[in-house]
This record gives structure tokens, C-alpha cells and sequence, in this order.
């Protein structure tokens, strides 16, 4: 029994986990929970699949029961965080409140003070000390998934400054850090002055393979046939398919999952049995899930009717979702995916077929994925409770690139991880909030918690000094900070920055557009341009098909009030590049077809709803400037918040208030003659029902929120 293989694990505890058919703990966990139970920090590096959350599970819910505070569990990605979210809610039984909050960066949240667990984003726990929210006071265990994404330029240093800090904010903090099996975890454990269980045990045995003419060669010298034809990729599906696995396979692009699952649909559709009602189902769900649906979305939704899917940033999360969640209850039998999915959600299966160890990157051409890369991916292989063994194939083209990939790959270590904090753009950000914060109001202070951090742990600090000294002169300079006396303090621009969660680089090149427009205002392609030229938002890459966007630009000129770049110079492809994304930013509130904007711009129905979020957030943030430099401009920016938050004109901006009522809808209620709210009150439910793209479902849905139908 769980009780008498590791002692002092409260008695709920163990009841719940035998509820979920835990009937004993993998060697890892065995030598893990005991640390955790007594209140040690703990690194956790172990393979995938191999028990990692469970460990700290059990340690948030002992250290709640008995002492009280509160948990923050930190992860890198939203949709893992629901995931987490779900998992935790099962401790809900023992009287714990569970939260979660990965979403607006420019609000504290008060909400979250309410629950007993904190389920968000790195960016988003950064943003809660930012608001000093009162609560994280309270935070006496800090979990961090996946901590080896802090070797990450993007997210790691974020999630390096959160850990920094929360230990400061409580220094009998208990971390719990989670990783995959890295090079040097002593590194991270030893900064942590933490206790390290490093692992290669799994609970299904890994084996790790290359395919070459028809035979897969194992590392532990096995091998097997599988035939060549039609071709290595379709033959590696079929064999796996015959014998009731599932088969995940990744690939370096979007457009590569896309026509490979189109391509698999033939051979799969020959392998579903008792799922073809539920396939039907599904690929119905996922096109009634938009109001506009893309080609993309019927791309995924034919190829789901024949138990095979993609999977990538393109797609909505919504759909990204019931994707998983098919694969997961063994619905869908096959699944291609970009390799984000291998840093994302758990979805083991049986074989993992790595088609492709080389993608491009701007600027240096087609490169190999790192080895860490590599081994998330492989590391998917083998489902608990469904197999004995999960495969983890690559494919080669002769036989030196065999070769290769078994010594360069399969028999390789991960890379070391690395701090990645030391760069001047990061330090400008993290600076500013800790000045603004209070947590470094003097040069001393400042030294001083950069010392706490990895990067000081891995290098000499010095090194930052250069670095530091030129972002507080940058800081002082554009009147972000005030120097006096040998004091730091933040300038209401300075802490309107932090709180808005913006680059302090986004932040001053909005503030100068806001003080270059003239008194009446700019145009919506003023602002639109404005805000993607800052480095906040990701800019669409310029195509050879897109001369358009230079030829439009003579016309417009007079509404641009960023500094337009010279000719041919490296920044005018960046200008070039921000145009482009204020044109799809500009067809999207202009109700163009989502199917037409995807097609234009060569994005899917996901980069169009990160592109709007992000747009969002910073013209919020562009009002919020103009709030202190030009309160003129505060309500049409408004207007432009919420026509870019429903992706409509001016006059929808009432009607699409009502819950699922989106841009589609609204325009048919409009042209139908009901140009408010208050003008459907009244009407027939018969009449609503009529106008196209409403029907009797919406309908009923509008009266009731009128208040003329009540609830069922």
C-alpha cells in the first residue's frame, strides 16, 4: 500500500491518489517525497512520464494541510497550465482552493487571494510581484515546472527573476523544482541550495531507434523490419497501427504537419474501428467552434475524420485542445505536431517517429535541433498502463547519417542550461520593475539581488556591471527613474511601465507616437502601426509576394508617426515587417473574413488571435500613456481597444457585448435592423431566429439574456 512506502504522507493524501488507481510510487518519487516532506528545497531531474508533478503535488498539499499559506506553481505555457490546473483540482476534497491565472499581465488579480493554490505562467507570477500583489507574502511553497527552460532567451530570464525574487519576498520559502533529465542539474540544485534526485528510470522502458532501408535499429542492438513502402514514414505508421498503438510524430514546420496528415489520411482511416461516430463528432466540434471557420480549421477537421490530426501554434487553442484531448483517450490514432508540443502537455504515445533533427533559423540557415530538444520529443514515447515499451524513431538517409544521429542523438547528453539573463534588453526590463517595486531602490541593493540570481551563480557579476551601469543611464535619460543621492526611484512613467508589464524600449517609442499626433487625433492605421513596430509585438516576416506593403506605404505616409527607417537598411525590413502586421490588425477590425486574413497574410486562425491579444494589450497600454501625455487621444483608443478585442467596426461594439454573439453575428443582426442591445428587447424569438447565422440556439440565448426566457 502508498502508506507504508513512504512515511508521513497525510492519510487524505494517500486516499485520493488510490482513488486515481496510484498503487505505489516509481523509485524517483520513493527517494524524492521524503526531502520534499521535510521541508527541503528539492531539484527533481528525471525523464518524462517518470512521476515528477506527483512529487509536487504531494508536497503542496502536505505543507498546506499543515502549516497553512499558500502555493504558487509556476509553469511555462498556458495550456499546461490548465492542465496543472486540472490535476490539482482533484486535492479540492481535502478543502483546498485551487486558482489559476495566466492571462491580462497589466492587473494584480485580486481575485487570486482567495485560493490556496496558484496555478500560472512565469510572466504572469512576474506581473503579480510587479502589482505586489498582498498575498505572495503569504506563498511558503513555490513549484517551478520545468526549470531547464531556463536556458530559454525568451521565458528563462522572466522565470530566473520570479525565483530570485520570491526568495527575497520569503526567505523560508520551500522550492520545489521540476526538470527534465539535464547536463548539469548540480548547477541549478547548488543555486537553489537544494537537494537533488536525478533519475534515468522510466515506467516504460524507452527505446530509442533509427530507421534505415525497411529496419529499425535499436540502441539496445534489437532490431526490426517494417518494410519500406509506400514510403519510411507511412511504413513506421502502418506497423505501429497493426498492433493498436498510437504513433506521434514530429516535424520542424507548420505546413510539413498540415500536408503529412493530409497525406496519412488514406493509410489511417484503415485503422479506426468502434471510433468513426466519435471521429464524426469531433470533426463537427472542431468547425463549430468559430463563427468564420478557416481552411485550416476544415483542413483539420477532414483529416480528424480519419483518425489522424495536426497540431501547431496556427491553430486556435480551442482546437489545440480537443486535439489533445482526442489523442489522449486514444481516439485519434496519429498525430503530427511542430515540436512545441514535446515543451507542452503530456501526450505520451506508443511510438514517436522525429522526422526531422534539422530546421531553419533566421539568419543562420538550416541547423540540428539541440540534443535537450531531441529527448523531449523521444521522451513521449510509451504511455503508462498501456505499454510495456515506447518507441523513439528518426529516420536516415544512408548510412553515415545513421551514424550520426545514434552518437550525435541517441547516445548524446543534453546541453548544459545556461542563465540567459545577461542581455541588455532583459536587464532594462527586469531593472525598471525592481526599481519601480522598491524591492532595489539604491545601486547597493540592486548589486546585490542580481548576485542572488543563476546568472551570478554561473559567471562572475562583474561581468553585468557594464551592462547595468548603461541600462540605468538609459533609464534616467527617458525620465523612467530619478537618481538622487544615491537613490533610485521610479517616475510615474517608470511604474506605469512596470505595471503595464511593457519593455521600457515598447513604452517610450508609444509615448513619443502619442506626442508626435496632432490634436484631433490619428488614424486607426497610426496606432496600429505604431504599437507592432515596438518589440513587444511579434511582426509577420515580409514574403517576396508582399510588395504590396511597400506600395501602400506612399499613400499612408502622412498617418506614420514612427520614424521610417532609410531605405534598404536592416531596419526598413522591420518597419516593413510591423506595416504588414498594422494591415492585418487593420482587415481584422474591418470585418475581413478571418478565412480571407489567413490567406492574405499566410498566418492560421492562432497567430491571428496571439497577434489581437497582443495588439490589445498594447494599445490598453497606449491609452493608459495617454492617460499622462495626452488625454485627447484616451477615448478613441478605447474605441480601438474594443474593436480590436472583437475584431469589428465602430457601430457592432454594442451588439457584440451579448455573450456569443461575435462579429459574424452581430453584422447579421445589424443588417437585419437591430443596431443595439435594446432594440432586439421585445422581438419575436421566431424573428431573431430567422436572420442568418443566428438560428433558435442564439436566439434563445439573446432573450434570456434580455431577461424576456428564463434559465432551464
Amino acid at each position: 500500500m502508498l502508506k507504508n512506502e513512504v512515511r508521513g504522507i497525510d492519510q487524505r493524501i494517500l486516499g485520493i491518489l488510490e482513488e486515481d488507481g496510484i498503487e505505489s510510487f516509481y523509485p524517483p518519487q520513493r527517494e524524492a517525497l521524503p526531502l520534499c516532506l521535510e521541508g527541503k528545497h528539492l531539484v527533481l531531474s528525471v525523464p518524462t512520464a517518470a512521476g515528477k508533478s506527483l512529487v509536487a503535488y504531494v508536497g503542496i498539499v502536505q505543507k498546506l494541510l499543515r502549516e497553512g499559506g499558500k502555493a504558487l506553481y509556476i509553469v511555462p505555457l498556458k495550456a499546461l497550465a490548465r492542465e496543472k490546473y486540472e490535476e490539482l483540482s482533484r486535492f479540492k476534497k481535502v478543502g483546498l482552493k485551487v486558482g489559476i491565472s495566466t492571462g491580462d499581465l497589466t492587473r494584480s488579480d485580486p481575485r487570486l487571494a482567495r485560493y490556496d493554490i496558484i496555478v500560472c505562467t512565469s510572466e504572469k507570477a512576474d506581473s503579480l510581484i510587479r502589482h505586489q500583489a498582498s498575498w505572495l507574502w503569504k506563498v511558503n511553497i513555490l513549484v517551478v515546472d520545468e526549470i531547464h527552460l531556463l536556458n530559454d532567451p525568451g521565458r528563462g530570464p522572466t522565470l530566473e527573476v520570479v525565483i530570485s525574487r520570491m526568495r527575497r519576498i520569503n526567505p523560508d520559502l520551500q522550492i520545489i523544482a521540476l526538470s527534465a533529465t539535464i547536463r548539469n542539474a548540480e548547477d541549478i540544485a547548488n543555486w537553489l541550495d537544494a537537494e537533488l534526485v536525478k533519475s534515468d528510470w522510466r515506467p516504460v522502458k524507452l527505446k530509442e531507434g533509427v530507421y534505415y532501408r525497411g529496419i529499425i535499429e535499436f540502441s539496445d542492438g534489437s532490431i526490426k523490419s517494417v518494410g519500406t513502402k509506400p514510403d519510411p514514414i507511412q511504413a513506421l505508421v502502418r506497423d505501429c497501427l497493426e498492433d493498436g498503438g498510437q504513433v506521434l510524430i514530429f516535424v520542424n514546420t507548420r505546413k510539413s504537419s498540415q500536408s503529412l496528415a493530409l497525406k496519412l489520411r488514406d493509410l489511417v482511416k484503415n485503422y479506426i474501428e468502434n471510433e468513426r461516430e466519435k471521429l464524426e463528432k469531433i470533426a463537427d466540434d472542431i468547425l463549430s467552434l468559430s463563427e468564420e471557420p478557416t481552411s485550416m480549421d476544415e483542413d483539420l477537421s477532414r483529416c480528424v475524420k480519419e483518425g489522424v490530426a495536426f497540431h501547431h501554434a496556427g491553430l486556435s487553442s480551442e482546437s489545440r485542445k480537443i486535439v489533445e484531448n482526442s489523442f489522449r483517450e486514444r481516439i485519434i490514432k496519429c498525430l503530427v505536431a511542430t515540436p512545441t508540443l514535446a515543451a507542452g502537455v503530456n501526450i505520451p504515445a506508443r511510438r514517436v517517429i522525429i522526422r526531422d533533427l534539422w530546421r531553419y533559423e533566421v539568419g543562420l540557415g538550416m541547423q540540428p535541433i539541440p540534443v535537450l530538444e531531441y529527448k523531449q520529443q523521444a521522451g513521449r514515447a510509451g504511455r503508462p498502463k498501456y505499454d510495456t515499451e515506447g518507441e523513439a524513431i528518426t529516420i536516415a538517409k544512408d548510412k553515415e547519417q545513421r551514424r550520426r544521429i545514434i552518437s550525435n542523438y541517441i547516445l548524446a547528453e543534453p546541453e548544459p542550461i545556461y542563465s540567459k539573463l545577461g542581455v541588455e534588453p532583459t536587464l532594462r526590463f527586469h531593472i525598471l520593475s525592481s526599481i519601480a517595486c522598491g524591492f532595489t531602490p539604491d545601486m547597493e541593493s540592486l548589486m546585490d539581488f542580481f548576485s542572488s540570481t543563476f546568472y551570478a551563480y554561473q559567471s562572475d557579476i562583474e561581468l553585468l556591471s557594464d551592462s547595468i551601469d548603461r541600462t540605468i543611464k538609459f533609464l534616467s535619460e527617458n525620465d523612467f527613474i530619478e537618481i538622487y543621492d544615491g537613490r533610485l526611484k521610479a517616475t510615474l512613467f517608470g511604474v506605469k511601465t512596470t505595471k503595464l508589464y511593457l519593455d521600457p524600449l515598447t513604452a517610450l517609442q508609444l509615448r513619443r507616437v502619442i506626442e508626435r499626433i496632432p490634436f484631433g487625433g490619428g488614424s486607426e492605421i497610426s496606432y496600429l502601426q505604431a504599437i507592432c513596430y515596438t518589440p513587444d509585438m511579434r511582426s509577420l516576416y515580409m514574403r517576396e509576394s508582399d510588395t504590396w506593403v511597400e506600395e501602400n506605404l506612399e499613400q499612408i505616409k502622412k498617418y506614420i508617426f514612427t520614424e521610417i527607417p532609410p531605405l534598404y537598411s536592416s531596419d526598413y525590413e522591420i518597419f516593413l515587417s510591423s506595416l504588414k502586421t498594422a494591415y492585418l490588425l487593420n482587415d481584422w477590425i474591418e470585418e475581413v473574413p478571418e478565412k480571407k486574413i489567413c490567406d492574405k497574410y499566410g498566418v492560421g486562425p492562432g497567430d491571428i488571435r496571439n497577434i489581437v491579444e497582443t495588439a490589445e494589450w498594447l494599445v490598453h497600454s497606449m491609452r493608459e500613456l495617454a492617460r499622462i501625455y495626452r488625454f485627447d487621444l484616451t477615448k478613441e483608443l478605447n474605441d480601438l481597444v474594443l474593436r480590436i478585442r472583437y475584431g469589428c467596426r465602430k457601430e457592432l461594439l454594442n451588439l457584440v457585448q451579448l455573450k456569443g454573439i461575435g462579429r459574424v453575428r452581430a453584422r447579421a443582426l445589424y443588417n437585419a435592423g437591430f443596431h443595439t442591445v435594446n432594440s432586439l428587447r421585445g422581438v419575436p424569438l421566431e424573428r431573431i431566429a430567422s436572420i442568418p447565422s443566428i438560428g433558435k440556439k442564439i436566439a434563445v440565448s439573446i432573450k434570456r439574456q434580455l431577461g424576456e426566457l428564463k434559465e432551464r
